[in-house]
């Protein structure tokens, strides 16, 4: 919200030496965070009104060219007379009669540019008259500026920097989403003055004009949940040439809205001081009785900007007798837009229910002041306040006339009070506040305060919808009262063992993959159907079974994600299109398992929930467990002098699992799997304690061609909340006597995996088993078709005494007889 501190003064009685830094300090104060003080573009020298008495069109030059005569207010050689300039100017969109900005010799405009007499175009120039650009208050250059047409406006000769508002600052403010009435100057306004504790004017509280007859339009409100008050006017007679007054076009370029019309400008200019968005329709183009009702399959409607939309049952509409004619709260139609030729018009201000506009804004993406004022609450008492204030506008700027007497159509429920114990407020912030100081704050804010004892009885104002509980109050009495009032205390910290098994181990696990060169790439908790679809889950997967949240930041992602994978190749893929090629990335964190279970009560503010509805809250939530994912492609070690280099491919997806469960502390097992998204030949099932926990190895080829990925582009995913605890770990035996190396090769069957042979000659090793590991892997002859060879390093050692031979022979033959049960075979030399 940006604030002008000369429309405020309008409304507040600003103490006499206040600066702009002191209403800096005030909105802080308030907990109005300032973004940006924007102070106008310094012009020095003469800057004056002027008005332009004859207008002299020269010919023989290129481009149009006229010489003025211009009063400035300057006095002239006899008594009464008045001296003019001739000034020469390139624009013609005013005429004689028009009040313009002169700039005299001697002044210097914004960039440097200095003014002086010079002749130009055979004539001598006296003086410049200036357009927005020229003054650094906008960008239009299209002409120059007329303030007033027809003789009417500030005297020739005045200083023209406060008519311009060169000497006025704005103040931009970030307005969080509970004070939406801070998105008008009567918000502001209000706010200011209990800052300063000054006087202060509500500019909606103005005295209803005395309206009669038979209201002009018939109005239907078929939805009085989400639309409880409609109000609207009828006028006719608007000069559709009428300008915009200067004061009005300035402010709302002030507020970084663009001037369009007469008519559309004193909307916006309504909404900033009213904080009340309203719509202004061509009434020549309305047929029939205007009906909100919710949107119809298949309806569509093409709105201001010119797009053609297609609407949702969740959609609220204006409609008349031809169908759509505005998106409730969010946007007009095109076929009833004001246009240049508009002499009747239909003003509409209504009260609509919050989260519905934010969902049609979201849908549709069309994030509209209307909307953002809408979707935070505004005052349903501003209704026909604000049609009053356009008709008013309207009539004093445009001729125009209000016709009939105004429809309002008003379903509004009293709002409930709310019970404040008086001594709350001190009791959260450890101030003492006492009770009729808490009152008198509660009545800045605009509540209605019925006090018995300690009691109080307090009715929020009707601007102010984020007041519901008595948690609410107690903050508004903090903030009014002052923050800095609050004690900077630091509470005892209790003590405590640091992190927990289950911290230390996510943490471990994390600084495992970053240490094995992965880089850490968190995303967003929600996905898509379309994701899921791209990663060829089957129907009855049970990652398809989704929660759905209820106010997504995205309708492509209303749901919470059931895997990592998606965020992961998405953030691949993102990485991949902007250049690089050789990318290894990991994320951890909660999935959201289980769909929809059964709904929760809604536990209040005032207390703790009690162990029913705690257990109540928990039953319905899904099942959150900890995963961690990593998705690489390109080469995993880099080429160079000192070799071609290697691509990444399956078996860096199972290492980066090893990696996972050996900073976890627990033994992992790899076998043959078969899991989407993963290619069906090229994926390995991750096994704890018999259980499976996880899946790497490489995307399938179609999940790869619907990504846009790579081929070949690995993935894991491991359940890290699935690993058994660590044992405690013990320190490895330590033996003063040397080892032993034994290399045993043999013919597996290729049914029987790598690591289970491993498991067996583990097994059949017995006490005097260190190490193994597996160093050559054979297919082909001499070795028989249908089988492979496996050739594995043992270490032995004794922790008492050197080996002998027929100790090592012994541990040999106790691997072979295990083995063997399983059809594994020694290699012979021949073989």
């Amino acid at each position: 919200m940006r604030v002008p501190v000369g429309w405020l003064a309008e409304y507040v009685d600003v103490p006499a030496g206040t600066t702009v830094e002191d209403l800096d300090t005030a909105f802080v104060r308030l907990g109005l965070e300032v973004e940006e003080v924007h102070r106008p573009a310094e012009v020095t020298g003469p800057l004056v009104v002027g008005r332009v008495l004859e207008i002299e069109e020269l010919t023989g030059f290129k481009k149009p060219i006229r010489y003025c005569r211009v009063d400035v207010g300057e006095g002239g050689a006899g008594d009464g007379e008045r001296a003019t300039r001739g000034i020469v100017c390139g624009a013609s969109n005013f005429a004689v009669g028009d009040t313009v900005v002169v700039a005299l010799p001697g002044a210097v405009l914004p960039g440097g540019f200095e003014i002086a007499a010079r002749k130009t175009y055979d004539h001598v120039s006296d003086g410049m008259i200036c357009s927005v650009r020229e003054l650094g208050i906008g960008e239009d250059h299209a002409g120059i500026l007329v303030l007033t047409s027809g003789g009417d406006g500030p005297e020739p000769g005045a200083d023209a920097t406060p008519v311009v508002g060169l000497d006025d600052v704005v103040i931009e403010l970030a307005v969080t989403p509970d004070r939406g009435y801070c998105l008008s100057m009567r918000g502001i306004a209000r706010e200011m003055g209990t800052g300063l504790a000054v006087g202060w004017r509500d500019p909606g509280a103005a005295a209803l004009p005395g309206w009669s007859g038979e209201p002009a339009w018939e109005v239907t409100v078929a939805d009085a949940d989400r639309c409880d008050r409609f109000s609207m006017v009828a006028l006719e007679g608007l000069d559709p040439t009428a300008p915009s007054p200067w004061w009005m076009r300035r402010r709302l370029a002030q507020s970084g809205i663009r001037s369009i019309s007469l008519a559309v400008d004193v909307t916006n200019y309504v909404m900033l001081e009213l904080g009340q968005p309203m719509h202004a329709f061509d009434r020549d183009a309305v047929t029939g009785p205007i009906v909100v009702r919710r949107a119809r399959e298949g309806e569509r409607l093409t709105t201001l900007d010119g797009t053609d939309r297609q609407l949702s049952g969740d959609d609220l509409l204006i409609t008349d007798d031809t169908g759509p004619i505005g998106l409730a709260a969010v946007m007009g139609g095109a076929s009833t837009e004001i246009g240049d030729g508009t002499t009747a018009v239909l003003l509409e201000a209504a009260h609509w229910e919050p989260t519905g506009v934010a969902r049609t804004a979201r849908r549709h993406r069309l994030p509209s002041e209307a909307a953002k004022r809408f979707e935070r609450g505004v005052d349903p008492e501003m209704t026909v306040a604000a049609l009053a204030r356009a008709a008013e506008l309207l009539a004093e700027y445009g001729g125009a006339r209000v016709v009939g007497a105004p429809v309002d159509v008003d379903t509004r429920r009293p709002r409930p009070a709310i019970a404040l114990d008086a001594g709350r407020p001190g009791r959260v912030a450890g101030v003492p506040y006492p009770p009729p100081q808490v009152v008198e704050l509660l009545e800045a804010v605009g509540c209605a305060v019925q006090a018995a004892g300690s009691t109080l009885t307090v009715t929020p104002p009707t601007w102010r919808p984020d007041l519901t509980d008595p948690a609410d109050l107690v903050e508004e009495v903090v903030r009014l009262a002052g923050y800095d009032d609050v004690p900077s205390v630091l509470p005892t910290a209790p003590p405590g063992r640091g992190l927990t098994e289950t911290q230390r181990r996510r943490r471990t696990i994390g600084r495992a993959l970053a240490e094995a060169g992965y880089v850490e790439a968190p995303s967003y908790p929600f996905v898509g159907t379309p994701a899921l679809d791209a990663l060829g889950l089957a129907d009855d997967d049970e990652r398809r079974r989704v929660v759905l949240v209820r106010n997504p930041l995205s309708e492509e992602e209303p749901a919470l994600r059931t895997t990592l994978v998606p965020g992961l190749l998405a953030t691949l893929a993102r990485n991949l299109a902007r250049g690089r090629r050789d990318v290894a990335l990991f994320e951890h964190g909660a999935v959201f398992l289980g769909g929809v279970r059964a709904p929760a009560p809604l536990p209040g503010v005032d207390g703790r929930p009690d162990d029913d509805v705690l257990a109540a809250l928990l039953g319905a939530v899904p099942g959150q467990p900890w995963h961690v994912a990593v998705a690489l492609t390109g080469q995993r070690e880099p080429r160079g002098w000192w070799g071609p280099g290697r691509a990444a491919g399956w078996a860096d997806a199972v290492q980066a699992a090893r990696v996972v469960a050996a900073a976890a502390g627990v033994q992992l097992f790899v076998r043959p799997g078969e899991a989407a998204p993963w290619h069906p030949g090229r994926c390995a099932e991750l096994v704890v304690d018999d259980r499976v926990v996880g899946y790497a190895g490489e995307l399938h080829p179609r999940v790869c061609a619907a990504l846009d990925l790579p081929a070949r582009t690995s993935v894991m995913e491991l359940d890290v909340d699935a690993l058994p605890p660590a044992p405690v770990p013990v320190g490895p035996r330590l033996s003063t006597f040397p080892p032993v190396f034994l290399d045993l090769a043999f013919v597996v069957p290729d049914a029987i995996t790598a690591s289970h042979v491993e498991s067996l000659v583990r097994g059949g090793a017995g006490e005097l088993f260190e190490a193994v590991r597996l160093f050559d892997v054979w297919s082909g002859p001499p070795v028989p078709a249908g089988a492979r060879s496996l050739a594995y390093s043992l270490v032995l050692r004794a922790p008492d005494r050197t080996l002998t031979a027929a100790d090592v022979a012994q541990v040999r033959e106790g691997i072979l007889a295990v083995v063997e049960l399983q059809g594994i075979t020694l290699r012979s030399a021949d073989a």
